[in-house]
């Protein structure tokens, strides 16, 4: 009798714990197919982009506008990055026009741009030939690397970190002394994805200094454990974000009616480019400055608005957290509310409500060229590829 219910027991034990692994493995089941439709509406939307930006590349190979050659780079980056890969494994010809198209810009110092905006031609140029994953393109990086850490800021004594702008980069221009946020990130970005270059230098050739490019950083952040300059908010709403550049933000200020102090706002798409840009200079995630700055993220997520700066420059901030909460390496966000959101999900979603029947993306406000819809269509391509690799 006390063998025959113990077998019974037995068997009802065998039975519940089948229950259980077929109900974890049916909502598995659920999970992956809910991901893989989503991965596909993606797809689609991303090859309706593709389709875009192959119909409207220029009869001269070019994309967007001749004079500036990173423009015809993040096309090629956006194709690049397909999830499909269908670019990649037979590279159609308007790609490889489109290369040649980039290569003709190459300066013989090394540079890729035709004559303005040295940095920030260069510096997407390179990651768009890093993208192509060809060896023969190898010298032109190495050439163009080494042109690019040669317009790193060092304006004071040479050699020493002693102004706020040392160790940052600006546009490049020869007349102008200057370092920011933007070109200092895309600058980062070229030297990441090329790094592998800088493990066997060359003779004559160097590496970025760092020390001074992390400097520059935390000059550009309101956070006065590591910045000391007079213009640091005293709001605390700024702390951990970041400005355009030492002294000047795109969000403007706060003036304190007592004592005068002006406090610089901290802004949305820039804050993702110090998140970024704090990763490529190979800040660890637990450095006080990284977890200031996302949390600053954190606290002012939203994606109806660059945050402190309504429309404008809305899709580079798509484009930018998109990297950056993806290098970071984050699947959900905790708000100050106690909200978890999956950005991922949240971004792709806005994202494919935005995209115009034509396949293509841009944005009402022509700050800082986003009425372009070439431009606008590469950043959004990138960015929900991101989306599609963390999914």
């Amino acid at each position: 009798m006390i063998k025959n219910e113990a077998h019974k027991m037995k068997k009802i034990k065998s039975i519940k714990n089948y229950v259980s692994i077929s109900v974890i493995l049916l909502a598995v089941c659920q999970t992956n197919a809910a991901d893989i439709s989503f991965r596909n509406e993606i797809q689609i939307a991303l090859n309706k982009g593709f389709r875009y930006l192959q119909e409207n590349q220029n009869t001269n190979s070019y994309w967007g506008n001749p004079d500036l050659p990173a423009m015809t780079a993040l096309a090629l980056i956006a194709f690049e990055g397909d999830p499909e890969q269908k670019y990649r494994i037979k590279e159609p010809e308007f790609i490889k026009r489109a290369y040649d198209y980039l290569l003709k810009n190459v300066k013989p110092e090394g540079g890729i741009y035709k004559e303005n905006l040295p940095t920030y031609n260069t510096a997407i140029s390179i990651t768009a030939l890093a993208a192509a994953n060809k060896p023969e393109f190898e010298p032109i990086m190495r050439k163009a690397r080494q042109f690019l850490i040669s317009l790193q800021a060092d304006y004071g004594d040479p050699g020493k970190i002693d102004t706020p702008l040392d160790g940052g980069f600006g546009y490049g221009s020869s007349n102008r002394k200057s370092a920011d946020m933007s070109n200092t990130m895309f600058a980062l970005d070229a030297l990441y994805h090329t790094k592998h270059l800088a493990k066997e230098l060359k003779p004559g050739e160097k590496d970025l200094n760092y020390e001074a490019a992390i400097t520059f950083l935390q000059n550009c952040q309101n956070f006065p454990k590591y910045n000391t300059n007079k213009w640091v908010s005293e709001y605390p709403d700024d702390y951990g974000g970041f400005v355009y550049y030492p002294g000047y933000s795109m969000a403007g200020g706060r003036t304190n009616e007592t004592t005068g102090k002006v406090s610089l706002r901290s802004y949305g798409s820039i804050s993702y480019n110090g998140l970024l840009s704090y990763i490529y200079a190979n800040l660890k995630k637990n450095d006080p400055r990284v977890q200031a700055v996302y949390d600053w993220l954190k606290a002012n997520y939203t994606l109806d608005e660059n945050p402190r700066l309504g429309q404008n420059g809305l899709y580079y901030y798509y484009h930018t957290m998109a990297k950056a909460l993806s290098t970071y390496g984050v699947d959900e966000l905790v708000l100050k509310d106690g909200k978890v959101v999956n950005w991922r999900k949240e971004l792709a979603m806005k994202l494919l409500n935005l995209q115009k029947q034509d396949g293509s993306w841009s944005n009402e406000s022509n700050r800082w060229m986003e009425k372009d819809p070439i431009l606008v269509t590469s950043y959004s391509l990138i960015a929900l590829e991101f989306v599609y690799r963390g999914l």
